[in-house]
């Protein structure tokens, strides 16, 4: 099914199980602890052996030698896997042929070999005994020594590095009121629950890995690639998925070891990389160091907006697109953007929640405050005088629905913005100085091409089969919800089976299209569906109504069992969507308000309260659409205050790589949180009329929290996390 035009006539429209709050289907099964994740899948191969992946010492060098001998006469050693005994592997799409070092090593923590053991405990006391001797060459781990070398880049996702329109040097110098400013976000990791897990299974030629995987597709394909194989060979099975935040976009080092290590040892083999080597030998989110210059007339107009963003990845990376909103967020008529790329020899840089908006909005909606402040109008105010109802830098393509200001209007009012003082540092409670801060929300909504298979059995029950990933996000419960409105039968009647590449490709999880688009996908397929069996019936298609299990039409009405009495009904289709993003410019849009305290006298900061508005087209559900924005406000408030690696800039690598020295918000850091969503459809989305929300929920928090900061404190800081050490020596005294 083609989609290009608003739906007409559309049984989704229903809204009797679209739409509302609904709990997720796969709940019992998490909440009963027997939901089968990658590593824990015991039952799906029998004689499994455990691999343990050995991490180089080095950041950038070459292995020298490397003994073997004790590993492998070690108790229950099967096999030792490295570079030298698997040959070259293939490079996929996405720097697989990296995942196994040696002799070169490109980074720290590297998989340089994999133990493969009877037990886990053999195959990690058997890795300890692998002696390697390394070679160090010098690297470059400094993103702020690197700016001069830094490259323009190839255009990512279809982005080009740099935009220009107008004349954005004149309009700059011109401007009344100028802003001109640096601010640095620093790496971070996606740090979910679920560590990189996989089971490798060999029969014959064929291969099949249980692994945590967000983009099947895209991964049998890179599997296929690394190991020289054809993709018709791969079988990838992902059901469920224990966090990704888009560390799990890619095929990791865990995946392809446990395929090597299974081929080596004649027999399944499951790796899981430990909490240690997870943050250096996987991806992570790239720190950025932003300059934005900003022009005004004195009445608040921007005149010119300009974003120079730089940031660092292995040779062969991409930039982390941080000005990507900038391009689309605010009208002016004079524009700059840019994107510069410096190599370095630190673990690979890549997507993480909202990759390029995320940190891009740390930086700019802290500098449309400062604008704002300079200007004397109120950070709401300015933000609603600058909207535009067009792409700025391409006018004739309109915004398919561009709510920002409701969002901002209604936020204020619920948040009771007109209570707060303009001026900074006045508001005090005991020794606490107090403050609010706001910031819009931004993030691109993707339509891909997403397909599903839906067969309705002798018993009446539907089933749904599509390769699409739950990642916690609830794609269980949504996708259940759309076949079941289309079908008009209960949630009970609606089997969803996921996350196998046997069946239809889908959209995946990840930048927040999975939602609306696979859910298209399985609206084309039971749209199929539905005309199967009207025809089975010998129905008029011009009245058939699907309702409460049966089928009617002109009086009649019989059960959908019968339809599939004499043998399953199924239909299978894809939904795509044309030159439908070349007509319109498809964005969500929120605003975030935080209200945070300050202890004047130690530098501590509490967030006290937090709100999120979002206009983001129909929400399918709102209690797992809700759950995934206040999930993204908490990683948005610990972006603020406290999630950073720290590079050890001799050695080339995050020193803080756990759990235990990467910090991230608990409960005890997160107080209440409000999320609104604003009744609307978007019916040039999809027939679904929707867009994704997991990663707006994300955008402009961190700058609403460093904004509340400093509306309390009247100290500025521009180098996130915004830590207690960059406030203690500027606080006022303790009254």
């Amino acid at each position: 099914m083609k989609f290009d035009t608003p739906a007409t006539d559309n049984p989704i429209d229903q809204l009797k199980i679209i739409g509302k709050p609904t709990d997720r289907v796969d709940g019992p099964l998490k909440t009963s602890g027997t939901a089968p994740y990658a590593y824990e899948r015991h039952d799906v191969v029998p004689n499994q052996a455990y691999g343990y992946v050995v991490g180089s010492a080095i950041a950038k060098g070459q292995i020298a030698s490397m003994d073997l001998k004790e590993a492998k006469a070690a108790p229950g050693v099967l096999a030792v896997v490295t570079a030298a005994s698997a040959g070259m592997l293939g490079k996929g799409d996405f720097n697989t042929a990296k995942l196994l070092g040696g002799p070169e090593i490109q980074h720290y923590h590297q998989a340089v070999a994999l133990v493969v053991a009877e037990s886990f405990e053999q195959a990690r006391s058997a890795a300890a005994l692998v002696r390697v001797q390394y070679t160090r060459s010098k690297g470059n781990f400094d993103l702020a020594k690197s700016l001069d070398g830094a490259i323009k880049p190839p255009a990512s996702f279809g982005a080009e590095a740099d935009s220009r329109f107008g004349d954005f040097d004149a309009a700059f110098a011109s401007a009344p009121v100028k802003l001109d400013a640096r601010y640095t976000t620093p790496d971070h990791s996606h740090a979910m629950m679920e560590p990189h897990a996989s089971i490798a299974s060999w029969d014959g030629d064929k291969l099949t890995l249980w692994t945590s995987n967000q983009m099947i597709a895209w991964s049998v394909g890179d599997v296929a690639k690394t190991l020289g194989i054809p993709k018709e060979k791969v079988r990838l099975v992902s059901p469920y998925i224990g966090g990704g935040f888009g560390g799990k976009l890619f095929v990791r080092s865990d995946a392809i070891l446990a395929a090597l290590g299974a081929k080596a040892a004649g027999r399944p083999v499951k790796v899981a990389l430990q909490r240690p080597l997870i943050i250096n030998n996987t991806t992570h989110r790239p720190a950025t160091i932003q300059r934005i210059r900003l022009g005004a007339t004195t009445d608040g107009k921007l005149t010119a907006i300009g974003h120079e963003s730089w940031s660092g990845d292995l040779k062969g990376g991409g930039p982390e697109t941080a000005v990507g909103q900038t391009r689309l967020l605010y009208a002016a008529p004079n524009r700059m953007t840019a994107m510069r790329l410096a190599v370095l020899d630190l673990p690979e840089g890549n997507a993480m929640r909202a990759p390029g908006e995320a940190p891009g909005l740390m930086a700019l909606e802290i500098a449309i405050d400062e604008m704002a402040e300079k200007l004397g109008i109120d950070p709401v105010a300015f933000r609603i005088l600058n909207d535009t109802q067009v792409d700025p830098e391409k006018p004739e393509r309109p915004f398919s629905q561009r709510r920002l200001n409701e969002c901002l209007t209604m936020g204020a009012e619920k948040f009771g913005w007109k209570d707060r003082s303009p001026k900074p540092g006045l508001t005090r409670d005991g020794r606490w100085l107090v403050g609010t801060g706001v910031a819009a929300a931004f993030r691109n909504n993707i339509n891909e091409k997403s397909a599903a298979r839906v067969r309705l059995d002798r018993n009446g029950m539907v089933i749904v089969e599509t390769d699409m990933t739950d990642i916690g996000t609830g794609s269980y419960t949504i996708i259940a919800q759309t076949a079941a409105e289309m079908l008009g039968v209960p949630l009970t009647q609606v089997e969803v089976r996921l996350g196998d590449s046997l069946f239809p490709v889908s959209a995946g999880s990840g930048g927040q299209w999975g939602a609306n688009s696979s859910t298209a996908g399985v609206y084309a397929a039971c749209m199929k569906l539905r005309t199967a069996i009207i025809d089975k019936l010998r129905f008029d298609p011009a009245d058939a109504v699907f309702d409460k299990g049966k089928v009617r039409s002109r009086g009649k009405s019989i059960a959908l069992a019968k339809a599939a009495a004499s043998g399953e009904i199924v239909a299978e289709d894809l939904m795509e969507y044309g030159d439908l993003g070349q007509k319109f410019q498809q964005s969500t849009f929120g605003a975030h308000f935080v209200e945070a305290a300050v202890d004047a006298a130690t530098g501590e900061i509490r967030i006290r309260r937090m709100l999120a508005v979002c206009a983001a087209g129909r929400i399918l559900n709102p209690k797992a659409a809700r759950s995934q924005v206040i999930g993204a406000m908490t990683m948005g408030a610990g972006a603020a205050l406290m999630e950073e690696l720290a590079v050890d800039k001799r050695f080339g690598f995050f020193v803080n790589h756990d759990l235990a020295g990467y910090e991230v918000p608990v409960h005890a850091d997160i107080p209440s949180q409000e999320v609104i969503f604003l009744d609307e459809v978007d019916p040039t989305t999809s027939p679904m009329k929707a867009k994704g929300v997991g990663e707006l929920g994300i955008c402009g928090v961190a700058a609403a929290v460093a904004n509340a900061v400093y509306h309390a404190t009247g100290i500025r800081v521009r180098n996130y996390p915004v830590t207690l050490d960059k406030l203690i020596d500027k606080l006022p005294d303790v009254a």
